[in-house]
Protein backbone atom coordinates (compact mmCIF):
# COMPACT_ATOMS: atom_id res chain seq x y z
CA UNK A 1 0.00 0.00 0.00
CA UNK A 2 2.95 2.60 0.57
CA UNK A 3 4.45 1.67 -2.71
CA UNK A 4 0.90 2.22 -4.40
CA UNK A 5 0.08 5.35 -2.88
CA UNK A 6 3.70 6.71 -3.58
CA UNK A 7 3.23 5.91 -7.35
CA UNK A 8 0.09 7.42 -7.14
CA UNK A 9 1.31 10.70 -5.84
CA UNK A 10 3.98 10.37 -8.14
CA UNK A 11 1.53 10.58 -11.16
CA UNK A 12 -0.47 13.33 -9.29
CA UNK A 13 2.91 15.39 -9.66
CA UNK A 14 3.38 14.85 -12.89
CA UNK A 15 0.23 15.31 -14.05
CA UNK A 16 0.40 18.85 -12.34
CA UNK A 17 3.26 19.24 -14.09
CA UNK A 18 2.58 19.00 -17.10
CA UNK A 19 -0.21 21.20 -16.63
CA UNK A 20 1.36 24.38 -15.93
CA UNK A 21 3.96 23.56 -18.76
CA UNK A 22 0.65 23.36 -21.00
CA UNK A 23 -0.92 26.60 -19.71
CA UNK A 24 2.87 28.35 -19.77
CA UNK A 25 2.88 27.75 -23.61
CA UNK A 26 -0.36 29.03 -24.02
CA UNK A 27 0.36 31.86 -21.96
CA UNK A 28 3.76 32.39 -23.86
CA UNK A 29 1.55 31.64 -27.45
CA UNK A 30 -0.93 34.76 -26.48
CA UNK A 31 1.61 36.55 -25.75
CA UNK A 32 3.33 36.21 -28.98
CA UNK A 33 -0.23 37.03 -30.58
CA UNK A 34 -0.61 40.57 -28.89
CA UNK A 35 2.89 41.46 -30.22
CA UNK A 36 1.99 40.42 -33.61
CA UNK A 37 -1.24 42.32 -33.29
CA UNK A 38 0.83 45.45 -32.22
CA UNK A 39 3.22 44.73 -35.15
CA UNK A 40 0.16 44.41 -37.94
CA UNK A 41 -1.48 48.13 -35.98
CA UNK A 42 1.77 49.76 -36.85
CA UNK A 43 1.88 48.37 -40.68
CA UNK A 44 -1.80 49.09 -41.46
CA UNK A 45 -0.93 52.66 -40.06
CA UNK A 46 -1.73 54.81 -43.35
CA UNK A 47 1.33 57.05 -44.28
CA UNK A 48 0.42 60.55 -45.49
CA UNK A 49 2.99 63.47 -45.36
CA UNK A 50 2.17 67.29 -44.32
CA UNK A 51 3.58 70.23 -46.09
CA UNK A 52 5.22 73.05 -44.05
CA UNK A 53 4.20 76.71 -45.12
CA UNK A 54 8.13 77.23 -43.83
CA UNK A 55 10.60 75.89 -42.01
CA UNK A 56 10.46 74.26 -38.88
CA UNK A 57 9.44 76.75 -36.28
CA UNK A 58 7.08 76.90 -32.89
CA UNK A 59 4.27 77.85 -34.93
CA UNK A 60 4.48 74.13 -35.96
CA UNK A 61 4.82 72.82 -32.49
CA UNK A 62 1.39 71.49 -32.47
CA UNK A 63 2.25 68.94 -35.83
CA UNK A 64 5.76 67.90 -33.96
CA UNK A 65 4.16 67.48 -30.72
CA UNK A 66 1.89 65.02 -31.87
CA UNK A 67 4.84 63.37 -33.79
CA UNK A 68 7.08 63.23 -31.07
CA UNK A 69 4.59 61.66 -28.69
CA UNK A 70 3.14 58.91 -31.02
CA UNK A 71 -0.39 61.02 -30.67
CA UNK A 72 -0.53 60.10 -35.08
CA UNK A 73 0.74 56.74 -34.91
CA UNK A 74 -2.06 56.00 -31.88
CA UNK A 75 -4.83 57.41 -34.56
CA UNK A 76 -3.42 54.55 -37.47
CA UNK A 77 -1.37 57.51 -39.39
CA UNK A 78 2.23 57.06 -40.20
CA UNK A 79 3.18 60.77 -40.90
CA UNK A 80 5.96 62.61 -42.76
CA UNK A 81 6.32 66.13 -41.80
CA UNK A 82 8.63 68.15 -45.37
CA UNK A 83 9.24 71.23 -44.28
CA UNK A 84 8.73 74.21 -46.67
CA UNK A 85 10.92 77.51 -47.62
CA UNK A 86 10.91 80.18 -49.82
CA UNK A 87 11.30 77.59 -52.82
CA UNK A 88 8.81 75.04 -51.73
CA UNK A 89 4.75 75.80 -51.97
CA UNK A 90 2.65 73.59 -49.76
CA UNK A 91 -0.19 74.68 -52.03
CA UNK A 92 1.03 73.60 -55.19
CA UNK A 93 2.51 69.94 -53.26
CA UNK A 94 -0.91 69.40 -52.28
CA UNK A 95 -2.58 70.57 -55.28
CA UNK A 96 -0.26 67.89 -57.05
CA UNK A 97 -0.75 65.34 -55.04
CA UNK A 98 2.70 65.13 -53.92
CA UNK A 99 1.28 65.21 -50.40
CA UNK A 100 -2.17 65.10 -48.78
CA UNK A 101 -2.32 67.63 -46.38
CA UNK A 102 -0.38 71.40 -46.48
CA UNK A 103 -0.22 74.32 -43.89
CA UNK A 104 -0.93 77.88 -45.16
CA UNK A 105 -2.73 81.09 -44.44
CA UNK A 106 -6.35 81.53 -45.11
CA UNK A 107 -5.83 84.19 -47.74
CA UNK A 108 -3.30 81.86 -50.03
CA UNK A 109 -6.52 79.53 -49.86
CA UNK A 110 -8.60 82.27 -50.95
CA UNK A 111 -6.75 83.42 -53.68
CA UNK A 112 -5.49 79.35 -54.92
CA UNK A 113 -9.01 78.99 -55.07
CA UNK A 114 -9.27 81.94 -57.46
CA UNK A 115 -6.68 79.78 -59.05
CA UNK A 116 -8.98 76.77 -59.80
CA UNK A 117 -7.24 75.11 -56.79
CA UNK A 118 -10.63 74.13 -54.46
CA UNK A 119 -8.89 73.41 -51.20
CA UNK A 120 -10.79 73.02 -47.74
CA UNK A 121 -9.59 73.98 -44.50
CA UNK A 122 -10.18 71.81 -41.60
CA UNK A 123 -8.53 73.55 -38.78
CA UNK A 124 -6.26 76.14 -37.98
CA UNK A 125 -3.13 76.63 -35.74
CA UNK A 126 -3.66 80.27 -35.25
CA UNK A 127 -6.59 82.30 -34.55
CA UNK A 128 -5.20 85.79 -35.46
CA UNK A 129 -2.24 86.71 -37.54
CA UNK A 130 0.86 87.92 -36.14
CA UNK A 131 1.81 89.54 -39.16
CA UNK A 132 2.77 93.57 -38.55
CA UNK A 133 4.52 96.35 -39.47
CA UNK A 134 7.87 97.27 -37.10
CA UNK A 135 9.35 100.23 -35.76
CA UNK A 136 12.47 101.78 -34.06
CA UNK A 137 11.85 102.33 -30.98
CA UNK A 138 9.78 105.22 -30.25
CA UNK A 139 8.73 105.81 -33.69
CA UNK A 140 5.48 103.66 -33.38
CA UNK A 141 2.34 105.07 -34.67
CA UNK A 142 -0.79 105.35 -33.92
CA UNK A 143 -2.50 105.24 -36.84
CA UNK A 144 -1.58 103.74 -40.31
CA UNK A 145 -1.66 107.29 -41.92
CA UNK A 146 1.21 108.31 -39.48
CA UNK A 147 3.37 106.18 -41.67
CA UNK A 148 3.42 108.92 -44.32
CA UNK A 149 6.86 110.13 -45.77
CA UNK A 150 9.08 106.81 -44.36
CA UNK A 151 10.36 104.84 -46.02
CA UNK A 152 8.75 100.98 -45.99
CA UNK A 153 10.79 97.57 -46.65
CA UNK A 154 7.58 95.39 -47.82
CA UNK A 155 7.46 92.36 -50.29
CA UNK A 156 6.23 92.97 -53.33
CA UNK A 157 2.58 91.82 -53.61
CA UNK A 158 2.16 90.85 -50.15
CA UNK A 159 -2.09 90.83 -49.84
CA UNK A 160 -2.02 92.82 -46.36
CA UNK A 161 -0.22 95.57 -47.81
CA UNK A 162 -2.46 96.33 -50.60
CA UNK A 163 -5.70 96.32 -48.21
CA UNK A 164 -3.86 98.76 -46.33
CA UNK A 165 -3.41 101.32 -49.36
CA UNK A 166 -6.74 100.61 -50.18
CA UNK A 167 -8.15 101.62 -47.09
CA UNK A 168 -5.74 104.06 -45.70
CA UNK A 169 -4.17 107.29 -47.33
CA UNK A 170 -0.67 105.99 -47.72
CA UNK A 171 0.18 107.50 -50.66
CA UNK A 172 3.65 109.35 -49.25
CA UNK A 173 5.08 106.27 -48.05
CA UNK A 174 8.50 105.15 -49.94
CA UNK A 175 7.76 101.41 -50.97
CA UNK A 176 10.93 99.09 -51.30
CA UNK A 177 11.31 95.47 -51.55
CA UNK A 178 11.66 93.28 -48.73
CA UNK A 179 14.75 91.15 -48.81
CA UNK A 180 14.64 89.50 -45.36
CA UNK A 181 17.88 91.80 -44.53
CA UNK A 182 17.43 94.50 -42.31
CA UNK A 183 20.71 96.75 -42.80
CA UNK A 184 18.53 99.48 -44.07
CA UNK A 185 15.97 99.33 -41.40
CA UNK A 186 18.41 99.62 -39.14
CA UNK A 187 20.39 102.02 -40.19
CA UNK A 188 16.93 104.41 -40.81
CA UNK A 189 15.49 105.58 -37.40
CA UNK A 190 11.97 106.35 -39.18
CA UNK A 191 11.94 103.51 -41.26
CA UNK A 192 9.53 100.49 -41.21
CA UNK A 193 9.38 97.16 -42.21
CA UNK A 194 7.12 94.21 -42.61
CA UNK A 195 7.47 91.52 -39.57
CA UNK A 196 5.91 89.26 -37.37
CA UNK A 197 6.05 90.21 -34.00
CA UNK A 198 6.54 86.14 -33.07
CA UNK A 199 10.15 86.64 -34.76
CA UNK A 200 11.97 90.09 -36.14
CA UNK A 201 11.58 91.48 -33.02
CA UNK A 202 13.70 89.14 -31.14
CA UNK A 203 16.36 89.15 -34.03
CA UNK A 204 16.89 92.80 -34.29
CA UNK A 205 17.06 92.88 -30.25
CA UNK A 206 20.54 90.82 -30.83
CA UNK A 207 21.29 93.03 -32.91
CA UNK A 208 20.57 96.15 -29.73
CA UNK A 209 17.79 97.22 -31.77
CA UNK A 210 14.99 97.70 -29.77
CA UNK A 211 11.59 97.76 -31.80
CA UNK A 212 7.56 98.50 -31.77
CA UNK A 213 5.23 96.89 -33.99
CA UNK A 214 1.74 97.90 -34.98
CA UNK A 215 -0.12 94.35 -35.73
CA UNK A 216 -1.88 94.65 -39.03
CA UNK A 217 -4.88 93.20 -37.62
CA UNK A 218 -5.76 96.76 -35.86
CA UNK A 219 -6.50 97.67 -39.69
CA UNK A 220 -9.37 94.73 -39.73
CA UNK A 221 -7.18 92.65 -41.97
CA UNK A 222 -6.76 89.46 -39.78
CA UNK A 223 -6.60 85.93 -41.82
CA UNK A 224 -6.22 82.85 -40.55
CA UNK A 225 -2.97 81.22 -39.99
CA UNK A 226 -1.24 78.43 -40.34
CA UNK A 227 -4.27 76.73 -41.96
CA UNK A 228 -4.51 72.97 -42.32
CA UNK A 229 -6.06 71.76 -45.43
CA UNK A 230 -6.57 69.61 -48.47
CA UNK A 231 -7.55 69.34 -51.63
CA UNK A 232 -11.73 68.98 -51.80
CA UNK A 233 -10.95 65.92 -53.61
CA UNK A 234 -9.15 64.05 -51.22
CA UNK A 235 -11.80 65.22 -48.47
CA UNK A 236 -14.58 63.77 -50.18
CA UNK A 237 -12.41 60.01 -50.55
CA UNK A 238 -10.63 60.17 -47.63
CA UNK A 239 -12.81 61.55 -44.68
CA UNK A 240 -11.42 58.91 -41.93
CA UNK A 241 -7.98 59.73 -42.70
CA UNK A 242 -8.52 63.55 -42.52
CA UNK A 243 -10.42 62.70 -39.27
CA UNK A 244 -7.80 61.35 -38.02
CA UNK A 245 -5.61 63.49 -38.72
CA UNK A 246 -7.88 66.64 -37.25
CA UNK A 247 -7.98 64.66 -34.16
CA UNK A 248 -4.08 64.34 -34.37
CA UNK A 249 -3.24 67.98 -34.72
CA UNK A 250 -6.03 69.14 -32.15
CA UNK A 251 -4.11 66.77 -29.81
CA UNK A 252 -0.41 67.69 -30.50
CA UNK A 253 -1.44 71.61 -29.77
CA UNK A 254 -2.88 70.81 -26.70
CA UNK A 255 -0.11 68.75 -25.39
CA UNK A 256 2.29 71.58 -26.60
CA UNK A 257 -0.03 74.18 -24.76
CA UNK A 258 0.65 71.50 -21.21
CA UNK A 259 4.46 71.02 -22.58
CA UNK A 260 5.65 73.95 -24.88
CA UNK A 261 9.31 73.61 -23.85
CA UNK A 262 9.68 70.08 -24.24
CA UNK A 263 8.25 70.12 -27.90
CA UNK A 264 10.06 73.44 -28.86
CA UNK A 265 13.31 71.35 -28.39
CA UNK A 266 12.09 68.82 -30.55
CA UNK A 267 11.20 71.46 -33.15
CA UNK A 268 14.87 72.85 -33.24
CA UNK A 269 16.33 69.40 -33.50
CA UNK A 270 14.11 69.86 -36.38
CA UNK A 271 15.49 72.98 -37.76
CA UNK A 272 19.47 73.96 -38.40
CA UNK A 273 19.27 77.57 -39.27
CA UNK A 274 16.59 78.88 -35.96
CA UNK A 275 18.67 79.17 -32.86
CA UNK A 276 16.74 77.42 -29.79
CA UNK A 277 16.12 81.39 -27.84
CA UNK A 278 14.33 82.07 -30.88
CA UNK A 279 12.46 79.81 -31.29
CA UNK A 280 11.57 79.95 -27.02
CA UNK A 281 10.16 84.05 -28.34
CA UNK A 282 8.44 82.78 -30.90
CA UNK A 283 6.99 80.10 -28.30
CA UNK A 284 5.84 82.76 -26.13
CA UNK A 285 4.92 85.54 -28.08
CA UNK A 286 3.11 83.25 -30.55
CA UNK A 287 0.47 81.92 -27.02
CA UNK A 288 -2.34 84.13 -27.28
CA UNK A 289 -2.97 83.60 -31.07
CA UNK A 290 -3.15 80.28 -31.03
CA UNK A 291 -5.08 79.66 -27.60
CA UNK A 292 -6.88 83.02 -27.14
CA UNK A 293 -9.75 84.13 -29.48
CA UNK A 294 -12.33 81.62 -30.46
CA UNK A 295 -10.06 78.90 -29.39
CA UNK A 296 -10.86 79.66 -25.73
CA UNK A 297 -14.11 79.08 -26.05
CA UNK A 298 -14.36 76.55 -29.01
CA UNK A 299 -11.04 74.90 -28.34
CA UNK A 300 -8.23 74.95 -30.71
CA UNK A 301 -8.12 74.37 -34.52
CA UNK A 302 -11.70 76.38 -34.56
CA UNK A 303 -13.09 78.62 -37.37
CA UNK A 304 -16.09 80.39 -38.22
CA UNK A 305 -18.34 81.46 -41.27
CA UNK A 306 -18.07 85.19 -40.30
CA UNK A 307 -14.30 85.50 -40.61
CA UNK A 308 -14.22 83.27 -43.40
CA UNK A 309 -16.52 85.59 -45.73
CA UNK A 310 -15.28 88.96 -44.62
CA UNK A 311 -12.00 87.80 -45.66
CA UNK A 312 -13.47 86.80 -48.96
CA UNK A 313 -15.32 90.42 -49.44
CA UNK A 314 -11.65 91.91 -48.48
CA UNK A 315 -9.75 89.74 -51.12
CA UNK A 316 -12.90 90.67 -53.39
CA UNK A 317 -12.74 94.66 -53.18
CA UNK A 318 -9.20 94.18 -53.75
CA UNK A 319 -9.72 92.92 -57.07
CA UNK A 320 -7.94 89.47 -56.22
CA UNK A 321 -10.80 87.60 -57.38
CA UNK A 322 -12.94 86.31 -60.25
CA UNK A 323 -16.00 86.03 -58.31
CA UNK A 324 -16.80 85.39 -54.60
CA UNK A 325 -18.09 82.36 -53.56
CA UNK A 326 -19.65 80.67 -50.33
CA UNK A 327 -17.33 80.00 -47.27
CA UNK A 328 -19.16 76.93 -46.91
CA UNK A 329 -16.65 76.28 -50.05
CA UNK A 330 -13.59 76.81 -48.18
CA UNK A 331 -13.63 75.55 -44.75
CA UNK A 332 -15.17 73.16 -42.48
CA UNK A 333 -14.99 72.68 -38.81
CA UNK A 334 -17.07 69.30 -38.80
CA UNK A 335 -13.57 67.01 -38.15
CA UNK A 336 -12.78 69.02 -34.99
CA UNK A 337 -13.28 67.33 -31.50
CA UNK A 338 -16.77 68.62 -30.14
CA UNK A 339 -16.30 70.82 -26.69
Amino acid sequence: MIEFGGLKKFRILFIGLVVILTLAACGGQETGSASETNDDAADSAESVKVVLNWFAKAQHGGVYAADDQGIFEDNGLDVTIEPGGPQVSSIQMVASGSAEFGLAHADQMVIARNEGIELVAVATAMQGSPQALMFHEGQGVADFEEMNGRTAYIQPGITYWDYLKSQYDLSDVEELSYTGQHTNFIDDSDAISQAFVTSEPFFLDEEGITTETKLVSDSGYNPYNIVLYVTKEYLEENEETVQKFVTSFVEGWNYYKESPDEITEVVHENTADISLEALQFEQQTQEEFIYGGDAAEHGVGYMSEERWSTLIDQLSELGLLDEKFDASDIFTIEYLPEN
